[in-house]
């Protein structure tokens, strides 16, 4: 009867988790840098955000990241901006509601910069910060 009991108590306590999404994907819109630390992608969804200033939390291969500022880019901030671009990644799918962001990238495992007249042409896009 014990591993009856048990077998039920995982199921149930599956279905009540929070629904969390991996999946490798490719995700293209506005790669932003506007503040140290600070990088996302916005795409038709929403927003993936991969680092924010002062958290721990970095995805993997960020290492490897090229510099936004090398090819067609907006600077906004200084040396902060955005560009255009697609990324190769592992996401995340953010389950709070109440959380603006539609998910996180949490492994990176290619970056290609676009130029800026792709995302312009874009009308799924929201218009970069």
């Amino acid at each position: 009867m014990q591993p009856l009991r048990l077998a039920i108590a995982l199921s149930l306590s599956l279905l009540v988790a929070p629904q969390l999404s991996f999946a490798k994907e490719n995700r293209c819109g506005w790669i932003q840098n506007p503040t140290p630390g600070n990088y996302w992608l916005d795409d038709s969804e929403g927003m993936w955000v991969l680092m924010t200033q002062g958290s721990d939390e970095e995805p993997l291969g960020m290492e490897n990241f090229p510099d936004i500022s090398t090819g067609d880019y907006v600077a906004s901030n200084g040396n902060y901006g955005y560009t255009c671009g697609c990324i190769q990644a592992e996401t995340e799918r953010n389950a709070d509601p109440q959380d603006s962001a539609a998910g996180r990238i949490t492994a990176i495992y290619g970056v290609k910069l676009l130029p800026l007249k792709k995302c312009l042409a874009d009308g799924s896009l929201p218009k970069p910060e």
